[in-house]
Parts: structure tokens; sequence; C-alpha cells
């Protein structure tokens, strides 16, 4: 026995010697994440690294100089037209008083355009879709009269009845010359056979994994997951937001219901960004042949349209946070309003200071999240934050018709973000992520008026409901938010 006891000691010393030396390793990493992890390693001695081995190694210093590299591969002409806008739009936007209420716009689109991020698109329209059956449907129609090239990106793609109508679609073209590629991540696309684009290969499609094939599981980016969702029809019709391709996101599933969420369908030059964005990714897979610039990639377009917008990246190979920034931004910029609509709600202390000072200073802040969860450890520690908020004067909806998976923030009636990161530290630090930031009152009531329909289909949450949080409840939620830096 005594023996059975040296062993143990051994086993536990070691862990920690290699938790720590592991975890401090990198003097870059933030404090709320190095304590995140020595709790999993400290916990779950040998499982909690073999955890770590797999999900906690940062993306390494030439891993992240070759992503940079790449992204200029094929690109530099599009780039230079891009920076020299930018040039002028600084120059207009520096003249602009921002003491005046109505260059709010400005303010914000200066700020991103700082942080590595594209110029203002001027002559956009956009279409919201909230349902993912309306979606779908006018996605296929789209690909349908593709005359060039379909650029598809997802983070989910599933063969299932939905999966197979879009490839359908995507055949259908290829078969008549169309220039086809369709990227999905490995991890995301998990549960997809390689057979479900078969045909599509041998009309001439292109299909690609993004950072890694699925199968290699020690690669060091498991845990940086392209969640992007871009498709680019001809260069003209741009499609981003939150829908996946998968039957889940068309309601079927009885576990889930009804699946809210928001996309966006943009004709305008910011179809020229999500363009950018897309080449880049698919140049960085380092597998595929590459996309080198060809003006019928960015063709001329004309459209009618006059909403603003950017189209802003973000991802681990920057430290700047590009999208987590934007939003902090947007919520300092607040006067009057602030609706945020997101299936994971875990900011860091920055974002959750930030919205404190908000609704401190009177500015109303609304918040909508799920009533049930798709991951139960991020659920509990949105539910957590979500209690704080109210505590503080913030109102707090909780979806009850389905599931709530839109990623949408407006502020003032003005500004609008809609795309595919959530309001959580993965999003922000971990993911590659894209987001629309659209200066345009019209587009930005119309997503207030989804919201306050929403509210019809949802409760408040109140103290009522709180105090009726069993001690399972309760520490369900805090070891969640314990563990929330590295969900």
């Amino acid at each position: 026995m005594n023996y059975f006891y040296i062993f143990l000691s051994a086993i536990i010393a070691v862990n920690t010697l290699i938790s720590v030396i592991t975890v401090f390793s990198d003097r870059n990493r933030d404090i709320a994440a190095i304590w995140a992890w020595l709790l999993v390693l400290n916990i779950f001695p040998v499982i909690g690294l073999i955890i770590y081995l797999f999900l906690g190694r940062k993306i390494s210093k030439e891993d992240i100089y070759n992503l940079r590299e790449q992204s200029k591969v094929g690109l530099p002409k599009y780039l230079e037209i891009q920076n020299n806008i930018k040039i002028d739009q600084l120059e207009y936007i520096e003249k602009k008083d921002f003491n005046d209420p109505k260059n709010k716009k400005f303010e914000m689109a200066k700020m991103l355009m700082r942080i590595e991020q594209p110029p203002i698109s001027l002559d956009n329209e956009v279409e919201y879709f909230v349902d993912g059956r309306e979606k779908f449907d006018q996605l296929i129609a789209d690909i349908k009269k593709a005359e060039h090239h379909v650029h598809v990106s997802y983070y989910i793609f599933k063969g299932d009845k939905i999966g197979k109508r879009v490839v359908a679609a995507l055949e259908e073209v290829a078969k008549k010359g169309v220039e086809v590629r369709v990227q999905y991540d490995p991890v995301g696309g998990r549960t997809l056979k390689k057979s479900l684009f078969q045909q599509l290969e041998s009309y001439g499609g292109e299909t690609d994994t993004s950072f890694g094939s699925k199968f290699h599981l020690l690669n060091i980016r498991l845990n940086y997951r392209n969640h992007r969702k871009i498709v680019v029809i001809d260069g003209k019709i741009g499609y981003v937001g939150g829908f996946n391709v998968g039957d889940d996101y068309l309601g079927e599933y009885e576990n889930m219901g009804y699946w809210r969420d928001t996309h966006l369908r943009i004709e305008g030059t910011a179809v020229h960004q999500l363009q950018e964005r897309f080449i880049i990714d698919w140049n960085a897979s380092k597998k595929a042949e590459l996309i080198a610039y060809e003006p019928y990639y960015f063709p001329v377009v004309e459209s009618r349209g006059d909403t603003k917008i950017q189209i802003v990246s973000s991802g681990p190979d920057s430290e700047l946070q590009q999208i987590k920034t934007g939003f902090l931004k947007m919520i300092n910029l607040a006067k009057e309003s602030i609706y945020i609509q997101t299936p994971y709600f875990i900011p860091d202390d920055a974002l959750k200071e930030t919205i404190e000072l908000a609704v401190l200073s009177g500015v109303t802040v609304r918040l909508m999240i799920p009533n049930k969860p798709d991951h139960p450890f991020i659920y509990q520690a949105t539910l957590s934050y979500a209690e704080e908020l109210m505590n503080i004067g913030g109102e707090v909806y909780i979806y009850d018709k389905g599931f709530m998976h839109a990623k949408t923030i407006v502020i003032d009636d003005e500004i609008t973000s809609v795309g595919t990161a959530n309001f959580d530290i993965r999003s922000f630090k971990l993911n590659f992520e894209v987001n629309a930031f659209l200066y345009n009152k019209k587009t930005a009531l119309e997503q207030v008026e989804y919201f306050e329909k929403d509210m019809k289909d949802s409760y408040l949450l109140t103290e009522e409901i709180i105090e009726a949080y069993s001690l399972w409840d309760r520490f369900k939620q805090q070891f969640s938010r314990l563990l929330s830096p590295i969900l």
C-alpha cells in the first residue's frame, strides 16, 4: 500500500511540475487562461495534460508567419487598390468633427481601418435572412444563376438533405464550366464523407479543408477553427452570417427545435472584401491550387444600394482581436441602446466592464440568449454572465421558441454587426471569424425589429428564476465560468 501512495504522489508531483512548465512556457498567454488551464491540469491529472496537448497549445510563431505570408499570395494588386482607397477615406474622415453624434460611423470605420481592416464599401444592397429554409432557397437559386465562379466556405458542412441540395446545385453549374471551390473546417466537417463531393470534382470542382486534415488529431491547430461562413457568386453576390450547412439549421432536429439565426445577402463592392477573405483562406490551406488575382474575381458591380459596410476578419494569427475591438468601440459609442443576440455570452473583462459602464450610464442594454445548450459548459457560463448583467440593470431575454444562434449587435438604431463571431472568448481569440459592420439606419432599424419580434417568443430573466436555481445549478455555472477563458 505504501508503494501505491508513493506512486500516486509521484504522479501528482510530476503532473504539477509539467503543468506549471507547460502553461507558463508561453509568456504571451493571458492570466485568466493560465489559471483555467492550471485548474484543468490539476483537477484531472494526466487526462488534463492530454487535453492540453490537443487543445491548449498556441499557434507557433512560424505558423503565424506562414499564415500572414500566405495572405499576400495572389492578391498584391487588389490589396494595393484597397490600401489606396483606405488612405483616401482616412484623409476624408480626419476632417470630421467627432463631437457631432452623426459622425459615429466615421469614428468607428476609422478605428477599424487602423487595425488592418478594409476601407468602407459605400454602395451595398443588403437582405436579412433569419430562417434557414428561406436562406438556403435563395442561396441555391443564386448558385444556379452563376456564370463564372462560386466560392463556398462553411465551418460545418453536412452530407444530409440540405447539404446534398447545395452540392447538387454546385454540380449543376460546374457541369456548365463554372469554377466551383468548396472549403470547410476539418473539425466542423468531421462527419462529412468525401464521397459527397466526388461527382462535383469529376466536373472540375475543387474541395479542400482549412488548416489541416480532420484525421491529423495532433495538429496544433485543432483548437483554432475556421468558423467563417462565406459564399461569393461571380464576385457580385455575397453571403455571410451564422447559418452552417446542415438540417439542424433548418429546424429539423427535434431536440433543438426551431433554429433562429441571422445571415446577410449582399450585393455591392463589400462582396469583393468577402472574396478577398475567401481567397486568402483558400490559399492559406496550402493543399489546393492557389488562386491568383484576376479582374473577373473582382468585377465592376452595378449596385443601387446605399448601405456602407466593412467586412472585418479576426483570428489567432493576429494579436489585435479586430472583431472584439469593433464590439468594444460600438458599445463605447452607444448613447441610447445596445441590442445583442448571441448563443454564447462569455465576455472577457474588457467587454464586461464596457457593458457595465454603458448600463450604469443609462444606456438600454438588451441581451438575448437561447433557452437550451448546444454546448453545456459554455451555456452554464453564459447563464452566470447573463445573471451578472441582469443584476446591474441590463435586460436579459431567454429565447423560448427554439435555439437562438444569431450573432448580432446594433447600437442606437445606427450601427449593426452581423457575422460569424459569437460574444465569447473563443470567437475573439481562438477562431478565425468574419463579421460585417453596417453603417445604415434602415438596416439597423430592421435588426431592432427582428429583436423586438423575438422578444415575443422569449421570457425575461428575473430574480425569481435565479432564486430557483439549485445548488447543483450554481456549481455548474461557477465551475464553467472558471473554465470560460479556454472554452
